[in-house]
């Protein structure tokens, strides 16, 4: 599909409220416009790629001389500029005659708005639709989501494509989604919920946070943008909404918060969610998981384990086999020749601030067989395991342990669904895998030879 043109920039009903005027280039009003910039500096054609329609309201060119308003409209024809408008009546009383002779003799299209019309609207209408045209372009040949602007902007950000602010923000505006001040941005990635309903149900649970949403084959992709009026941690608050809304043996990860400024940390918090999801679906918990209800993880609470993974579990086997064995060695040697679950008992007591209660009851058993447990540890070990100074070391080792050496890699998928782990994009898109998401393959991988 061609790509709007300026005549059909033209006919936006933003830039029909400036009332414009052509003053030259007539004969290049199919000229194609790749986007829609304001400056209100002369040397505005510096940062210009080619094909742009350039908005001023000529306070640049004010105070210019002759020769530097020939000059701004020479050096923006050589950039490839697709036009230039100029808002005039107000900075600049009348089109300076030398700009609108140089734009006649290199043939650029220019225009005089007479009536002022706020450039944010011209630029986001026209952006707007310059990115509409170019989607339905691009995903006949190779998207597979016909008009929906959400999954093809969710599958680009989460699969790291090479984007532009303004581009992401058109194409949010397309599906509707437009982060308030304030907002707090969070990627979440879901396997085994039915569509995209338990997003829409936590998100009224979260007062009617902003939502960008999509159903990929195999799992469930979001950004959700928390309200300011939101209080507290907003990764617990969207955890606690997804334990209410996710179906019944639905996994749900979160990614961190970001702001609502730069497309980057969009796709980080959503590349963190689907690597997050990964390890949840590929590594044994540390704890027992909930007999009911959705698991509902966050992407700090497996950060040890992502970056354990970092770069594959075949690439750091023989490391963390060491950092295992040098540290628990003793602990392997008492649960190869007796029945315990003292690494496990260990990592939990470590993960919940050493506190008994806890523990105890996130292990199902009563105080005193905990501390039977815990003083056979400590005995093995010979230290004492709320040292301050041990507290990193023990626990990236039983994370460690649990990472490489566990065989949880079928928990919680469906029937037939032992031969592969997908992630949102990777299903939908079929490209190869990311930097980020190499690791958690990796960990599927193994697993899948351990199963």
């Amino acid at each position: 599909m061609p790509a709007l043109t300026l005549r059909e920039v033209l006919a936006l009903d933003p830039v029909r409220a400036a009332r414009p005027e052509l003053l030259a280039g007539e004969g290049a009003l199919d000229r194609p416009v790749r986007w829609v910039h304001s400056s209100e500096v002369y040397e505005g054609a510096n940062f210009l790629d080619g094909g742009e329609l350039l908005l001023t309201n000529g306070f640049g060119l004010t105070d210019a001389g002759d020769e530097v308003r020939r000059r701004y409209v020479r050096e923006l024809a050589a950039r490839g500029a697709a036009g230039l408008a100029v808002e005039v009546g107000r900075a600049l009383p009348g089109m300076p005659p030398e700009v609108t002779d140089e734009a006649c003799r290199l043939g650029l299209p220019l225009f005089a708005l007479h009536r002022v019309v706020p450039f944010v609207r011209i630029t986001e209408a026209a952006n707007r639709a310059i990115v509409a045209r170019g989607l339905s372009g691009r995903r006949t040949v190779v998207r597979p989501w016909g008009d929906d602007h959400a999954a093809a902007l969710l599958a680009d950000l989460a699969d790291g494509q090479a984007l532009n602010q303004p581009e992401v923000e058109a194409r949010a505006a397309l599906a509707g989604f437009h982060p308030g001040p304030g907002a707090r941005l969070l990627g979440v990635s879901l396997h085994g919920s039915r569509g995209v309903g338990a997003v829409d149900r936590a998100v009224r649970a979260l007062g009617g946070a902003g939502v960008l949403r999509a159903a990929f084959p195999g799992d469930v992709l979001a950004l959700l943008a928390v309200p300011a009026v939101v209080p507290g941690d907003p990764v617990r608050a969207v955890q606690e909404a997804f334990r209410g809304a996710a179906e019944a043996g639905a996994t749900v990860a979160v990614g961190h918060p970001v702001g609502p400024g730069g497309w980057l940390h969009w796709s980080e918090t959503l590349r963190a969610a689907r690597t997050t999801l990964e390890l949840a679906l590929t590594v044994p918990p540390a704890e027992p998981a909930v007999p009911e209800g959705p698991s509902v993880t966050s992407a700090r609470a497996l950060a040890l384990e992502r970056e354990l993974t970092r770069g594959g579990v075949a690439a750091n086997r023989d490391r963390l086999a060491a950092l295992v064995q040098h540290t628990l060695g003793p602990l392997l040697a008492w649960e190869a020749a007796h029945p315990s679950d003292l690494v496990r008992t260990l990592e939990v007591h470590l993960r919940h601030g050493c506190s008994p209660t806890r523990t105890a009851a996130l292990l199902h058993i009563g105080r005193q067989s905990l501390y039977q447990r815990l003083e056979r540890i400590e005995s093995l070990l010979g230290l004492e395991i709320d040292d301050p100074d041990l507290l990193g070391e023990l626990l990236t080792a039983a994370c460690a342990h649990r990472v490489v050496r566990g065989t949880g890699a079928v928990r919680r998928r469906p029937e037939g669904a032992r031969d592969r782990v997908r992630s949102a994009a990777t299903a939908a898109c079929a490209r190869p895998a990311t930097t980020a998401q190499q690791p958690a393959d990796d960990v599927a991988r193994h697993f899948r030879r351990s199963a």
